[in-house]
């Protein structure tokens, strides 16, 4: 495992080898009105850069990226991103993404950029409109009924922002950027097998997605050990269960959220090694939540990365899941510069801000993320 700087004390860096939703991911899911929260009317804009700061002990390498020389327009490919700002259900999360799209193109202006509202029903009609135009690259849709329609269509390279059904044929030209939670599981699976750990407990509970990361974890975990991983239910199971139960693994692999694995949490030894998604990392976490391993964005736990650093935080307060939504469309925007260019070369990688983006044998970006420990400098 590779260890940072001690810019970053209490995260590692796990950049490792590489039951589908009816719904799309579940931060878009968790986030249909995501702006109400905060009474926000008016379309995101991008704040101003922070200023750069570089700490002392980062390495020479990782010194703040050089200004982007101007490119004639004409020079410049076009992209074109498509997404569902109007949609009732989900206008607002799309506009998110958008505002991080807009982030990254403002920062880096590699691109002429173009965008195109797009709903499920227009999509099809939408994506031709965007191929007539000229597009060299098309980011969009956000949901898989969109991907799935426009899927036979694709004839030049077009990122996907969602994960792509099983059912869709393979097209050469046709990517996926994603943040579901299966991707998160497998990684926590890894993580565990290379923490030296034989024996987790899954706990979790009755909720959809808890279910979707414990199965997830479970099969990966199978696949890597070809061994199963106890689960236990804290829906179908008295709560003072967990307390003997946990005492016979080496570790605990939570899915709740936040609240949910807090309470659970307080069950159990705090020696127990304990691990979770990025669904607990919340602003001010419980002191239950404290010494827990989790993983989740660079945007988070590296905010001084010079990737990180470059772009644009969102102008309004916006919540840890609905910010994930952002720093989504910041690597949409940069893998589709690339998409542009190059194009997708074997082993295309990007150090992106919401992880470590390799392109995978089906044409998916594999993300990883860095693992933090709640409650050290990286976590406070």
């Amino acid at each position: 495992m590779q260890k940072l700087a001690p810019l970053l004390v209490g995260v590692t860096m796990t950049w490792l080898t590489a039951a589908v939703a009816q719904t799309p991911d579940y931060i878009i899911q968790q986030n249909q009105m995501p702006l109400q929260t905060f009474g926000h009317a008016a379309p995101l804009q991008a704040a101003a850069p922070a200023p750069k700061t570089v700490d002392p002990g980062f390495s020479p390498t990782s010194q703040a990226l050089p200004p982007v020389a101007p490119v004639p327009s004409a020079k410049l490919p076009k992209i074109v991103l498509m997404l569902p700002t109007e949609s009732k259900l989900l206008g607002e999360a799309a506009q998110v993404v958008k505002s991080g799209f807009d982030a990254a193109a403002a920062a880096d202006r590699a691109a002429n950029v173009v965008f195109i509202p797009s709903e499920e029903n227009t999509v099809v009609a939408q994506y031709r409109a965007a191929l007539a135009q000229g597009a060299n690259v098309i980011v969009g849709p956000l949901t898989r009924p969109g991907i799935a329609a426009v899927a036979p269509l694709v004839s030049v390279p077009t990122l996907a922002l969602n994960s792509l059904d099983a059912g869709i044929k393979a097209n050469p030209k046709l990517y996926s950027l994603s943040l579901t939670v299966e991707g998160e599981a497998r990684q926590l699976a890894d993580q565990l097998r290379d923490d030296g750990r034989s024996s987790p407990l899954v706990v979790g509970n009755a909720d959809p997605l808890s279910q979707r990361l414990g199965q997830a974890f479970g099969a990966e975990w199978q696949r890597l050990t070809g061994q199963p991983a106890a689960q236990f239910d804290l829906s179908r199971a008295a709560p003072e269960q967990l307390t003997a139960l946990a005492a016979q693994h080496d570790a605990l692999v939570f899915t709740m959220g936040a609240t949910e694995t807090a309470q659970a949490r307080a069950l159990t030894s705090p020696d127990e090694p304990a691990y979770a998604g990025s669904q607990i990392n919340v602003r001010s976490p419980d002191p239950a939540l404290r010494g827990m391993r989790v993983i989740d964005m660079p945007w988070f736990l590296m905010p001084q990365h010079p990737a990180v650093q470059r772009y644009a935080r969102p102008a309004q307060p916006l919540t840890r899941q609905t910010e994930r939504l952002y720093a989504l469309g910041i690597d949409a925007y940069r893998l589709a510069v690339q998409l542009a260019g190059k194009g997708a070369t074997p082993g295309m990688r990007l150090d992106g801000v919401t992880g470590d983006l390799r392109l995978g044998r089906d044409r998916q970006f594999v993300r990883r993320q860095p693992l933090a420990v709640i409650g050290s400098e990286a976590l406070q």
